[in-house]
């Protein structure tokens, strides 16, 4: 072969070349027989491919393909977020995910890790649910009025898996979960010692303390009292509501919109040390009344108790309590003239 002449590809290398077949050794037909079969191929690929991406991204039955996740995934089926797709609080980037499938294939663990207090699900992604204005889940709980959220999660910083995740996929608190942080608030109390925290502490009240309606929740024989609370619909009553037993079962009190010492019921009760207050500790606020009209001689002389005239929550002596009590020791004599007398 001269140096000029262009050295041809050999006639079998032709035939065997698929560029020959496409271009000059197929019929029309074959082309787009081949055409066709390639295209079904790229578009099944692509299904395929996006049908495995959906599974692994959307998909809560992929998590539990791992048989460590059976225990969290059978949680989650029984938690009010088993309508919530996992990836909505889970978000991995491909890199941790693919640094988890590296760890469970080649290290074949028998056990999820523990955390180490590791944040799974930050407070932020919480509130996008919780929060006033949630188009993807507008009937989720908003907390963004609720004055607990408001002092343990802006004011305190608590993460909001602290108390809803402390057990995996368990999102309503125990009852007396509170207890893992406020040490030593046992309630002591006949009837009380077993009340979830918040029968008591209300969202009502800008501190967290029970105010008067909510002691008078259990403690009234108004149903008005319960109805107003119930309507007003914060967290402490519309999922830790005491029971129809419990509030049968509390000592109803009367409690008059004018009777004096308009104050909150934990002045002189103390559920967490002792309930039922010791009358003797009136003096301790009403120091000078031991010594106004004949009180010195109710208290000291006849060594009478407070409440022996002032009833609980009435306080004021009636005309009509005066003519029933004080007649048993002497003439009745009008409640108003006892202190000038």
């Amino acid at each position: 072969m001269s140096e000029g002449e262009e050295k041809k590809p050999s006639k079998f290398r032709k035939v065997l070349s698929p560029l020959y077949w496409l271009r000059d050794g197929m019929p029309l037909k074959g082309k787009i027989i081949i055409a066709v079969l390639l295209l079904s191929i790229m578009v099944g690929g692509g299904f395929v491919a996006f049908e495995f991406y959906d599974f692994t991204q959307n998909n809560p039955k992929f998590c539990v393909s791992c048989h460590l996740m059976q225990p969290a995934f059978t949680a989650w089926q029984e938690s009010e977020h088993k309508g919530i797709n996992c990836h909505d609080c889970h978000r991995l980037s491909i890199a941790e995910q693919n640094r988890l499938l590296v760890n469970f294939v080649l290290r074949r663990p028998e056990s999820v890790p523990p955390r180490h207090g590791k944040v799974i699900v930050p407070w932020k992604f919480c509130m996008e649910c919780h929060w006033e204005k949630s188009e993807k889940y507008p009937d989720a709980v908003k907390v963004n009025r609720s004055r607990y959220h408001a002092k343990h999660v802006f004011m305190e910083r608590i993460e909001c898996s602290k108390c809803h995740g402390y057990k995996t996929h368990r999102f309503t608190v125990e009852e007396r979960y509170c207890l893992t942080c406020h040490e030593g608030k046992e309630v002591h109390g006949t009837g009380m010692e077993k009340l979830a925290c918040i029968n008591c502490h209300t969202d009502r009240t800008a501190d967290l303390k029970p105010g008067k309606k909510k002691c008078l929740f259990c403690h009234s024989a108004n149903d008005a009292i319960r109805k107003e609370l119930i309507k007003d619909g914060t967290i402490d009553v519309k999922h830790f509501q005491p029971s129809p037993a419990v509030i049968k079962k509390a000592t109803k009190v009367d409690s008059p919109a004018d009777a004096p010492m308009q104050f909150h019921c934990y002045e002189c009760h103390k559920p967490h040390t002792k309930v039922r207050p010791d009358y003797g500790t009136c003096i301790t606020c009403h120091k000078v009344e031991e010594t106004v009209g004949k009180h010195e001689l109710h208290i000291k002389g006849l060594n009478m108790k407070c409440v022996d005239c002032h009833k609980p929550h009435i306080w004021r002596v009636t005309e009509a309590q005066a003519k029933k009590d004080c007649v048993k020791c002497h003439e009745y004599k009008e409640p108003k003239k006892f202190i000038s007398s």
